[in-house]
C-alpha cells in the first residue's frame, strides 16, 4: 500500500546553517551521515530521498533485499530504512542477515497493522519501526533520534568499568564479559545494559529507559523496551523468573540486580 507521502523539493544545503544533531555540516571535515533506503516502490524512495537530503543526509537506494545487503556491505550506512513487505527476500529476512555482521541502526517500514509484525522485527534486531502511511518528516526525525544513541568511547582517556559478581562491563572498549567470557551484544543492548548497571537496584520505567537509551524524543511504542530486555537477557543467559542480573518490577519497569564487587 502506498503511504500518504507529500513530494518535497530538496533544498540546497546551506554550509553555515545549523542542521541539528542528526546532520553534519555540508563542508564539514567528516562525511555526511549515510542512509540506505530500501523499498520496492520507486515513488517512496524518491520522496524519502528528497526529505533526507534536505536535512543534509547522504542517501543511497535499494529496491530489493539482495541489493540492500550488497550496498550495506559495500557502503557501511549509518542507518538503514527497510521496508518489510518486498518481493523475494523480505525486510525481516534482510534484517536477520544484516544482524549477523552489522550493528547498523535499522528502522522498519511496514504496511501491516498487526502487532506481531512489529514485534518480530524488534526481536530480530530492529531499532525502531513506522507503519504506513507515515509522515516523511517523522521518518527523518526517527533517523536523527537513532543517531543520537552514539556514546563517547571514553572519558578524558581514563578507563571506566562496572564490575559485578560474574559480570564486568568495560565502557571504553564497549565490551561485557560474563564469567570471564565475552558476551556478544548489539550496540543498543550494550547501551541498555549500561543504563541499568550504572544504578544497581534503581527501578527504571520503560519511559525512563527510552529517554536514556533511545533518546528523549523517541516516538515509538514503549513496549519496544520489553523486546530488547528479553533479547538482552537471552544474550546474558539470565532467567526472567529467577534473575541474577536484570529483574522485572511488575507494573513499573526493570532494575539491575547484579551484586557490585
Amino acid at each position: 500500500m502506498m503511504p500518504a507521502l507529500t513530494p518535497c523539493r530538496a533544498a540546497s544545503p546551506d554550509p553555515s546553517s545549523n542542521l541539528g544533531r542528526g546532520s553534519l555540516p555540508y563542508h564539514g571535515r567528516v562525511r555526511r551521515r549515510r542512509v540506505l533506503v530500501v523499498d520496492d516502490e520507486d515513488r517512496i524512495r524518491e520522496i524519502l530521498r528528497g526529505y533526507l537530503e534536505q536535512d543534509d543526509f547522504e542517501v543511497v537506494e535499494a529496491r530489493d533485499g539482495d541489493e540492500a545487503l550488497r550496498l550495506a556491505r559495500e557502503l557501511a550506512p549509518d542507518v538503514v530504512v527497510l521496508d518489510v513487505m518486498m518481493p523475494g527476500r523480505d525486510g525481516i529476512e534482510v534484517l536477520r542477515e544484516l544482524r549477523t555482521t552489522s550493528d547498523v541502526y535499522v528502522i522498519l517500514l511496514t504496511a501491516k497493522a498487526e502487532e506481531v509484525d512489529k514485534l518480530v522485527g524488534l526481536s530480530v534486531g530492529a531499532d525502531d519501526y513506522l507503519t504506513k502511511p507515515f509522515s516523511p518528516r517523522e521518518l527523518v526525525a526517527r533517523v536523527k533520534t537513532v543517531l543520537r544513541r552514539e556514546r563517547d568511547t571514553g572519558r578524558d582517556g581514563d578507563s571506566e568499568r562496572l564490575d559485578f559478581e560474574h559480570l564486568a562491563i568495560d565502557l571504553d572498549r564497549r565490551e561485557a564479559t560474563l564469567h570471564g567470557e565475552p558476551v556478544e551484544l548489539t550496540t543498543l543492548q550494550f547501551d541498555l545494559l549500561v543504563a541499568l548497571a550504572r544504578a544497581p537496584g534503581r527501578v527504571f520505567t520503560r519511559r525512563q529507559l527510552l529517554e536514556q537509551v533511545w533518546g528523549w524524543d523517541f516516538y515509538g511504542d514503549e513496549r519496544v523496551v520489553d523486546v530488547h530486555i528479553r533479547n538482552l537477557r537471552r544474550a546474558l543467559g539470565d532467567d526472567a523468573e529467577s534473575p541474577m542480573l536484570i529483574g522485572t518490577v511488575r507494573g513499573v519497569g526493570y532494575k539491575f540486580v547484579g551484586v557490585p564487587t
